[in-house]
């Protein structure tokens, strides 16, 4: 099973005791030799006594690779890792593997695909699932092969290969794709469906059938005929090599996916950039026309991907575990997300008490044990994080001295660890080209888990000690060991031979897997989702301190990725992925089939809601972009609990100060210090936190800067911003509301900011003459100075009305004149307010009549903007991306411009302001 932090004592000795019996390291390994890097060096054997990766029963495995993949890095810790890793001796095949919206299980006779779309409530309603079943299995007539192997892989993409001497498949698989593009010789093309298939399309070499309720496609070479006999479907090739077979959306949908069933996808690539405080990526599919010149495809976007990009999309849906997905027709989509901000530490205010926080510095520094008695990798890695949380903390105070000590400890256990021969080291595995520390805990040895988990303590304490010792950071001193350690868990090389590319984060999917093997009928999993981001915050703290701006951008875009998908797919903020049955507001883990209310070594609530919060940090910010979640959250823990935390409670305050600060002091105030602070946490580092928040407000994810290291915080009217400069001369850091802060060489700074634009959020700047306030009687008006008020907008009484103008409020300007301005959008920025009712939505289309002949040429309606419970006026913008849209944009020549708003879920009534330039919508016209 993946790694399991916090374990009691019983499931260690557990683990003792199946290593007596005969579970435990394999064979004790040859002499070891040292390979050097800087001032550090790692072994390229393992320690005696060790083991490496293994089989569920302890026989050492290698690589389940093809002649052609041969010394390639595979990529462990991922969705299909089961094709390579074979963890279980009796499956030479692989266990599920959910790409979304098809999923797939090898088998002698081929591939198993299916499209899972009810969801199973399983685990005392704990856990959903859209579990794999085959609706049809694609092979060739005759094979029968002794096992699967990977062939081939990509960012996304995997090619299994099956080969039974005469007989050879290889078949083409991925995220996001609904095609299976196959390759194959020896044999008649053959898809066995798991019943009797209704047919009800039959063009020769292009089938429409329906299993199970969904509708496939069969894509033979032009020329060849398929042939229906009972479960049985098959098709000779011609002479050809290549078939295909689709997942549809609807029956309908048959003609545009014919367009590109020989469209044969060949890799996937993602490139990201980051630039003045935005993240872009762009998601490319590489294709081969197997027939004709078609080169295009169709991808399924996930939500976290979709909520983030402009590019349009078709009508075209799947269901999936993650909530709709929806179909591009293009090779290839680009996201675009305002970073995730990371500070080295949040910021120094008067709040904190110097005295105190002395104190409880020195409790931790001058304790008998500061590493809490840790010797294998994850527990020293949390020892690790705990003291470089406080650095930045004693310096803040002047309490240089402490701050010394304390980086004292965390170099010399670092260099420990960054030595090899000594009771603790890194050994490199050449066959699965992987840096394993010893001991090793958790299965970060035999199965490959965590290595992002652990190793983001590591990268993230030599950040720390970068920040105020650069030489020590140098490649020709301990930063070479450290970028080593990069390379294993998170390198960004695709070229890079010893290591493989982006090991636990699967681009796609927006998150890392833990799973090192992805041995379980379930798929891969995650559980400590924060621990993942902790090794992104880590990257943009590291490169940062040493001038390496591509893993800091790196850094940021895997945060900024990963902070979207945990928001929707680990606590479901917009309440639109959690099938309604699930009935939590939570995940401990997700699943590639689903998500649990679980943890791995318990079902305390605390720890279920907690393991996805530690270990709080600078990097963690991003956690207070969904407030009215994170209340939803704590609310479930204590009905689940019966009450308040009691064991990680330093953890929850400081999860409720991402969106009640205030309420999470008074907390704090009561507890009067008298808790033990979870392992990786401290008194220290607890009150700072919390007393810093509850002075600076939660943090405001409205607004950015324009370098990585900075953060905005917001109580009530006022915000303050905050950035680290990690460089040698001062510098101004603008953020995205057009407010400045001036920031001195190696220092954070903070303030309210200077100059900038007064209202609450920049998005978008209008010029003049394309900005349309709304006033109360439903008019757009490109007049100022109108009087403030507000609208009230319509109760959706309970239903969904996504999409869907319900009761909505309408605004509209009619004998409008303007040319379109190549490549612009509409934008708005709208006030709204909820009031205390929680579970709303407020939804915007945007219509244009390009004429004024009363029919509207362009329809753009936008995803609907979740309201938090908490009274004051929250902002609305078309950021929240375009959700569906109809026709084309071209010149107004008196034409119509409308604005609806409407409730699209919820069963309450909610406010919009009118008559201020704080609501207003801009158009993409001259």
């Amino acid at each position: 099973m993946p790694a399991t932090r916090n374990r009691p004592a019983t499931v260690l000795v557990l683990a003792a005791a199946l290593a007596a019996a005969g579970l435990g390291p394999a064979a004790t390994p040859a002499a070891a030799a040292t390979i050097t890097v800087g001032a550090g060096s790692y072994s390229d054997t393992r320690p005696a006594g060790t083991t490496g990766p293994t089989t569920n029963t302890g026989t050492p495995v290698t690589p389940k690779v093809t002649s052609a993949a041969q010394g390639k890095p595979v990529p462990t810790n991922d969705w299909w890792s089961s094709l390579a890793f074979q963890r279980y001796g009796d499956n030479p095949y692989s266990t599920p593997m959910y790409g979304h919206p098809l999923t797939y299980q090898a088998v002698s006779g081929g591939l198993e695909i299916g499209y899972p779309t009810s969801p199973a409530i399983v685990g005392d309603g704990r856990q959903y699932e859209f579990a794999h079943k085959a609706d049809l299995t694609l092979g060739l007539t005759g094979l029968n092969s002794p096992d699967t192997k990977a062939d081939a892989w990509s960012d996304w993409t995997v090619t299994p290969y099956w080969s039974d001497g005469t007989r050879t498949l290889r078949t083409t698989i991925g995220h996001g794709m609904p095609f299976v593009y196959a390759k194959g010789s020896g044999g008649d093309a053959r898809i066995t469906t798991a019943s009797a298939p209704t047919v009800f399309s039959d063009q020769g070499n292009v089938l429409g059938i329906t299993v199970g309720g969904h509708h496939y496609a069969l894509f033979a070479p032009t020329g060849s005929d398929w042939n229906v006999s009972g479960s049985a479907v098959t098709a000779g090739l011609g002479g050809k090599d290549y078939f295909s077979v689709a997942v549809l959306p609807s029956t309908d949908a048959l003609a545009t996916y014919r367009k590109y069933a020989f469209s044969f996808v060949t890799g996937s690539t993602v490139d990201w950039s980051y630039s003045g405080g935005t993240v872009r990526a762009t998601y490319s599919l590489t294709t081969e026309a197997k027939e004709g010149t078609e080169r295009g495809t169709l991808q399924a976007l996930y939500r976290h991907q979709w909520l983030n990009t402009s590019d349009a999309l078709t009508p075209y849906t799947y269901v999936s575990p993650r909530g709709t997905m929806k179909v591009r027709e293009s090779g290839s989509f680009t996201t675009s997300q305002k970073s995730s901000p990371v500070l080295p530490a949040v910021p120094k205010t008067s709040a904190v008490e110097t005295a105190k926080l002395r104190d409880y510095l020195n409790e931790v520094a001058n304790s008998a044990d500061p590493f809490s008695g840790a010797v294998d990798t994850y527990w020293t890695g949390k020892a690790l994080g705990k003291l470089a949380q406080l650095v930045p903390l004693a310096d803040q105070i002047g309490e240089t001295a402490v701050r010394d000590k304390l980086l004292g400890l965390i170099k010399g256990r670092l260099q420990a660890w960054f030595t090899a021969g000594g009771a603790n080291e890194f050994s490199y595995d050449q066959a699965w080209k992987t840096l394993t520390g010893y001991p090793a805990s958790y299965g970060s040895d035999s199965e490959l888990n965590d290595h992002h988990f652990h190793y983001s303590y590591y990268v993230y304490a030599a950040a720390i000690v970068a920040q105020y010792d650069q030489a020590w950071a140098a490649d020709s001193a301990w930063g070479g060991m450290v970028k080593t350690l990069i390379r294993d868990a998170a390198n960004p090389s695709r070229t890079d031979s010893a290591f493989p590319f982006l090991r636990g984060f699967d681009v796609y999917a927006g998150h890392s897997w833990a799973s090192g093997h992805q041995g379980f009928a379930a798929g891969n999993n995650q559980e400590s989702s924060s621990e993942s981001t902790n090794l992104s915050a880590a990257l943009v703290l590291w490169g940062s301190a040493t001038g390496d701006t591509s893993l800091r951008d790196l850094g940021s875009y895997l945060l900024t990725t990963e902070a979207e998908s945990i928001a929707q797919y680990w606590f479901d903020a917009d309440e639109q992925v959690f099938p309604a049955t699930f009935g939590h507001d939570t995940a401990g883990m997700v699943w590639g089939s689903g998500a649990a209310y679980a943890t791995w070594w318990t079902a305390n609530p605390e720890e279920i809601h907690g393991i996805n919060v530690l270990p709080v940090t600078g990097g963690s910010l991003h956690l207070g972009g969904e407030k009215a979640a994170i209340r939803r959250n704590l609310a479930e823990l204590e009905r689940e609990n019966g009450g308040p935390a009691v064991e990680w409670r330093d953890i929850l305050w400081e999860f409720q100060s991402f969106a009640d600060p205030s309420a999470a002091k008074a907390k704090w105030d009561a507890g009067n210090g008298s808790y033990t602070p979870e392992a990786g946490e401290s008194k220290a580092h607890t009150y700072h936190w919390i007393t810093t928040l509850d002075t600076l407000g939660a943090p405001d994810p409205t607004v950015s800067g324009d370098i990585p290291t900075s953060a905005v915080f917001s109580k009530g009217t006022t915000r303050t911003y905050a950035a680290h400069n990690y460089g040698s001369t001062a510098r101004t850091v603008t953020f995205s509301d057009g407010k400045t802060l001036s920031v001195p060489a190696r220092s954070t700074a903070t303030g309210t900011g200077t100059g900038g634009d007064p209202d609450p959020d920049p998005d978008p700047e209008p010029s003049t003459g394309n900005t349309f306030q709304l006033r109360t009687g439903g008019t757009l008006t490109t007049a100022t100075g109108g009087t403030a008020g507000s609208d009230t907008i319509a109760s959706a009484d309970g239903a969904n009305h996504d999409g869907t103008p319900n009761q909505p409020l309408v605004y509209e300007v009619r004998g409008v004149n303007g040319t379109l301005t190549p490549g612009a959008s509409t934008a708005f920025r709208l006030q709204v307010d909820a009031g205390t009712a929680v579970g709303l939505g407020q939804q915007v289309r945007v219509s244009y009549d390009l004429t004024g002949n009363g029919s509207f040429d362009r329809t753009e309606t936008y995803h609907y903007f979740a309201t938090d419970p908490v009274a004051g006026w929250e902002q609305y913008a078309q950021t929240r991306g375009l959700k569906a849209s109809t026709g084309t944009l071209g010149n107004l020549a008196n034409g119509t411009v409308r604005l609806e708003v409407w409730s699209a879920i919820g069963n309450g009534t909610s406010k919009i302001q009118t008559g201020t330039e704080n609501s207003v919508l801009v158009i993409p016209f001259g």
